[in-house]
């Protein structure tokens, strides 16, 4: 394990310099991976693993059979109904959604016989086990590996030869090998580098995280922009520039290359003071909300609206309803007429 300083505080972390490919493979050699839901993180997942060599298959029903197939995997070979899968092998990845998992898993537990690892991305399903039902069986490993980005990110940060982050934890050693078994599987995933968690924390922060400032905030505060440059008479251009694309294509990638404060120090002194002087005020007005979006998630008021709203048979169809919303709205349909002026979508 490497030791860094995060601001002040040392953790730990594993790097491909610690636990390599190569040993996650041995570690992995007798073991089979089952993939259990070929979604957003199953895909990405599965495809990254059968690339590093780990022996996966996929269990997966008609859903993305089809896409199952034509991205490599064999019906009856790697690719299986989701308990087939879930029977041959000895690492069960169960990356349904929180609400599928609920709905599968009466079938799925008599599938976990002693030995086998049932594996996570997310802490859902254990943490809130009273709403889920998910209780596994005491002679399995209980493990969890939770890249920190959508599964698109996983696979294309993984084809570009970076990796993304992801946190990892044991629930339940039931074999004395889970921490092995979770260390070369989050290798075998892809992740540029582990850090520790529990399933608490994970699910904690992650849902937090998704309803704040990673998704819900941000386009809450973007939509928020937009129409007050709009009430003022600016064009849907001027204000889609200013809002959404600007931050996208200029200023996030400098953050990500080496923080804000960096960000800050590459744009101009009026930008400067501007961003120092109101920083602290959106701070101070958003608090509250987070305090109240925390105490939601902790106390399970939030999952409870999740499995209710994502288990009804219209949930897809009400989903597409809402996206299309955001889709049409004249924001959006400036943002999609300003990407199409961008020089690389030009050539083609």
């Amino acid at each position: 394990m490497a030791k860094i300083n995060f601001g002040g505080t040392w953790e730990e972390v594993i790097t491909s310099d610690e636990f390599t490919l190569t040993k996650a493979k041995e570690v992995l050699k007798n073991e089979t991976v089952a993939v259990i839901g070929y979604g957003v993180q199953g895909r990405g997942q599965a495809l990254n693993m059968k690339d590093n060599g780990i022996r996966v298959i996929v269990g997966e029903g008609d859903y993305n059979w089809k896409k199952a197939i034509e991205e490599g995997f064999v019906p009856g070979e790697t690719l299986f109904p989701p308990m087939e899968a879930a029977k041959r092998g000895t690492i069960i990845q169960y990356l349904q959604s929180d609400a599928g998992q609920k709905e599968m898993w009466a079938e799925l537990k008599p599938t976990l016989t002693k030995g086998k690892a049932l594996y996570f991305s997310h802490g859902f399903s254990i943490v809130y086990k009273e709403q889920t039902g998910v209780i596994p069986p005491p002679d399995i490993d209980v493990i969890m590996v939770a890249p920190k980005g959508s599964g698109r990110t996983v696979r294309d940060n993984f084809l570009a030869g970076s990796g993304i982050n992801s946190s990892y934890a044991v629930f339940q050693d039931a074999t004395g090998r889970a921490l092995e078994r979770t260390l070369a599987t989050g290798v075998g995933i892809g992740s540029g580098y582990l850090f520790p968690t529990t399933f608490e924390m994970e699910v904690y922060s992650d849902l937090t995280g998704e309803r704040g400032v990673l998704m819900g905030c941000l386009a809450g505060i973007l939509e928020a922009q937009y129409n007050e440059l709009r009430k003022h008479g600016h064009s849907p251009s001027e204000a889609f520039n200013e809002t959404v694309e600007e931050l996208t294509q200029s200023l996030m990638p400098l953050v990500a290359q080496n923080g804000m404060d960096w960000m800050y120090a590459n744009c101009s002194t009026t930008a400067q003071r501007g961003a120092l002087d109101w920083k602290d005020k959106f701070r101070d007005a958003v608090a509250p909300v987070f305090k109240d979006l925390y105490d939601r998630v902790a106390s399970g008021k939030e999952t409870a609206v999740v499995l209710d709203v994502n288990s009804k048979p219209d949930y897809r169809d009400k989903l597409q309803k809402e996206l299309d919303v955001i889709k049409n709205s004249e924001m959006w349909q400036a943002g999609a007429a300003v990407r199409s002026l961008r020089p690389e979508r030009r050539k083609k």
